[in-house]
């Protein structure tokens, strides 16, 4: 997979890009995350949250995110503390979301596929942005240390030519999507569910198929130096809440944009993340991460925004690329070593030298 796809198909939509300046007294209200019009994201008169068999509130299900994928991680730059859309302005999001759900019968109608095939589109939020804190919706600006770092990051979005599996992103090579960018919706399997069982919560995600599981018994991180792509996260229940702190991260994975040059911010092994999953209806959830990294970051960033359930999303199994052969080919394919290597050969064929050591070589990457 390449992220230069994934990336076309989250574009910012139109209609944030062009909504107007942003104004002060529209900046998200301190204590709550969500507009009290929008459906589900309250909690009906008299509703409590239902209990496992071993009493732990419920949150069991199928809660994909797709539905969000309207809406950006980030705020558009232009909106600035503007966190909600208005009336005008939903009614122009739900008017150019519509339009986009129609490409895929059109794309039926004309016997091809493409993007209305490929990418899962959601319904727009008044909320401009996944990222509500800082006030103006984007992930702070990089420490020091952290913009020098980031001049590292290489992806598929930064480099066109690749000499070694060092200049992909672990998402590129389909290890991981990291944190927070696993909670977060892609172009497509966005699916997550959550279970259950006496002392834990398995958080199953449908991109890269990884489950995070979390132990609830009191049970503390590994010592420091034990780390994971993903983290080791810990969980325990605040009322209805489940708050899950995730420790112990593989260091300079990609946190997100505003790095240097447009790169990604990377984290450090001090990364924290602390999750809040609170039940707000019978088939909604209120969803909370605060994500911070004293070396990399500035300051703390927090994503808020409501889960849906949704019965009847089924998970895939998220393949990637087909006999992860993919690294492999970009490498051949741009490295200019490589294409040395390739020409040489092609010299040698031609004037009928071609050394043993070479026929071993192309029969072993057969």
């Amino acid at each position: 997979m390449s992220l230069r796809f994934v990336g076309a198909a989250l574009a910012v939509p139109l209609f944030l890009a062009a909504a107007g300046p942003a104004a002060a007294d529209d900046a998200r209200p301190a204590a709550s995350a969500t507009t009290p019009d929008e459906p589900g994201l309250k909690a009906p008169p008299g509703w409590h949250a239902p209990r496992t068999e071993w009493g732990d509130p419920d949150l069991t299900g199928s809660w994909p995110i797709d539905i969000l994928s309207s809406t950006p991680s980030q705020r558009p730059p232009n909106l600035g503390t503007k966190a909600w859309l208005t009336d005008e302005e939903y009614a122009a999001a739900k008017k150019a979301a519509d339009e986009q759900l129609k490409l895929y019968n059109l794309e039926v109608k004309a016997n091809r596929m493409g993007m209305g095939h490929w990418t899962e589109r959601g319904v727009p939020m008044r909320q401009t942005s996944l990222i509500m804190e800082p006030a103006n919706g984007r992930i702070p600006p990089p420490t020091p240390l952290g913009a020098e770092l980031s001049k590292n990051m290489k992806s598929s979005w930064t480099e066109d030519t690749f000499t070694w599996v060092t200049d992909f992103s672990p998402y590129d090579r389909c290890i991981t999507r990291g944190m927070p960018s696993s909670m977060l919706p892609g172009a497509y399997n966005s699916g997550i569910e959550v279970w259950q069982s006496p002392g834990y919560a398995v958080i199953k995600l449908e991109m890269i198929h990884e489950a995070r599981i979390i132990p609830l018994a009191g049970k503390g991180p590994p010592p420091a130096p034990v780390k994971s792509w993903m983290g080791y996260s810990v969980g325990h229940w605040e009322g209805d809440t489940l708050v899950v702190e995730t420790t112990n991260f593989v260091p300079n994975q990609p946190i997100g944009g505003n790095g240097a040059g447009g790169r990604a911010i990377p984290n450090s092994d001090q990364m924290k993340v602390v999750e809040r999953l609170t039940p707000t209806g019978p088939d909604h959830i209120h969803y909370e991460a605060w994500v911070s990294d004293p070396v990399t970051l500035s300051a703390p960033f927090k994503l808020d925004f409501p889960w849906t359930r949704n019965k009847d999303y089924k998970q895939f199994e998220y393949a990637c690329f087909e006999g992860n052969e993919q690294t492999r080919g970009y490498i051949e394919g741009t490295s200019p070593y490589e294409a040395a290597k390739r020409e040489a050969r092609e010299k040698a064929r031609a004037a009928g030298t071609l050394q043993v050591a070479d026929r071993s070589t192309s029969s072993s990457n057969k």
